[in-house]
């Protein structure tokens, strides 16, 4: 089953992840509203979509405010008639540990992950609604907002909340026939390329040759087109049944991650004090009931080491 007659806006799909969603959603034909800051960009984005046979326009803006997202969903309805799906996946990062961390690097992450995200979803919902249109709506989420990250309080907050609102719209958007999932790829980025422990599986992507099976498999780690497919089935008529859920894809690798849920329950008459929290601490908060957080990293194989800088 094909996309064709539907129409995809894709927040910040100029380059990376995004671009190779477009590009997918193009490719299963889909008609697609390219998102960026830079009108350079996002030409660049729309010319490649019609180069590969596909159909494309571009409206720049950046995502965050009411405004943009109107402007987003008109440009959809007036160039192609429609809208059907929305993908939003732009974002931005701020990277710094909590001490280091500015209020104005915080509130622009947010701004652009969370509430752009909050901002897209509302206009293109009441455009589902108001037209009867059993729309697809696909957020994009991540590792860090599901397990936590070193010096990413911002992203890891919006990230987080924007699964939380998936949620809640599920329910809201139920009756609608609207479905809204959250997607969490794991695939090589402008970001991934700085981290040494990615290096080798960066540079067999830049050769054009396959990571290695460690990167693909064992880590699902793997390249912007392992994620798009994913995107593009979630776009689908077929997808119909599935809304309300966090889904990992990246490398050979698919996930559906659970909703939080009480890892033990434990019941004491008369409820628990202090005292009572004392006495049983140690059965109650044991290394077995604790959970984990952060992101936990297998080891590299020796051939899989990155090499040591050059030095200075």
């Amino acid at each position: 089953m094909s996309l064709n007659g539907k129409v995809a806006i894709v927040t910040g799909s100029g380059q990376g992840l995004g671009l190779a969603y477009a590009r997918e959603l193009a490719r299963q034909g889909a008609a697609v509203v390219i998102n960026d800051v830079n009108a350079g960009t996002a030409a660049e984005a729309v010319a490649q979509i019609e180069a590969d046979g596909g159909r494309a326009t571009a409206v720049v803006v950046p995502v965050g405010t009411t405004d943009a997202a109107k402007a987003l969903v008109a440009g959809a309805v007036e160039t192609f008639g429609r809208l059907d799906i929305l993908v939003t996946n732009a974002g931005i990062l701020r990277d710094k540990s909590l001490l280091k961390m500015t209020d104005e690097d915080f509130d622009l992450v947010i701004n652009v992950h969370l509430k752009g995200t909050f901002t897209c979803v509302r206009e293109a919902f009441a455009y589902f609604k108001e037209n009867n249109v059993p729309g697809r709506i696909i957020t994009i989420g991540s590792p860090t907002g599901q397990r936590g990250n070193f010096g990413q309080t911002n992203y890891a907050a919006a990230k987080a909340g924007i699964v939380g609102m998936v949620r809640t719209w599920a329910l809201e958007m139920k009756k609608a026939g609207v479905t809204v999932n959250t997607v969490i790829p794991v695939a090589a980025t402008a970001m991934t390329k700085t981290v040494p422990y990615f290096q080798k599986a960066v540079e067999a992507d830049e050769r054009g040759e396959a990571m290695p099976a460690f990167f693909r498999h064992d880590l699902g780690f793997g390249t912007a087109d392992d994620v798009a497919g994913l995107i593009a089935y979630l776009a689908s008529d077929e997808a119909a049944g599935i809304t309300g859920q966090a889904i990992g894809a990246g490398g050979d690798r698919l996930q559906v991650w659970t909703h939080p849920t009480a890892a033990t329950t434990e019941y004491r008459d008369g409820g628990w004090t202090f005292e009572a929290l004392q006495e049983n601490a140690a059965t109650l908060f044991s290394e077995e009931t604790l959970q984990t957080y952060g992101e936990e990293f297998l080891p590299l194989p020796a051939e899989l080491q990155p090499e040591p800088a050059p030095a200075r």
